[in-house]
């Protein structure tokens, strides 16, 4: 059984407001009425990204691109699965 959410203050100003959210043992979550929540969906929101570069012998580049190739995907999105891949695995 969840605990009723505590009702938040009237402030008159922000300062106020920012007052009370800045006080050390402020939590949040007392404020918060969870039952009612819906999930949000961001469907143009894209993780960002950070462009490196990465020295890599030629022959092992073209083995990539050759297993790309017959994928059908570009070669730099293979080697990011495969990255991901190794990561969670």
């Amino acid at each position: 059984m969840t605990k009723p959410a505590k009702p938040l203050p009237r402030f008159r100003t922000e300062a106020q407001e920012r007052a009370f959210w800045e006080t050390e043992s402020r939590d949040s979550t007392q404020h918060l009425g969870w039952a009612k929540a819906q999930r949000v969906v961001l469907p143009n929101l894209k993780p960002s990204t950070k462009t490196i570069s990465l020295r890599l012998p030629q022959h092992l580049l073209d083995a990539i691109k050759a297993a790309a190739n017959a994928r059908d995907v570009p070669y730099q999105s293979l080697i990011k699965v495969w990255l991901q891949e190794k990561v969670e695995g």
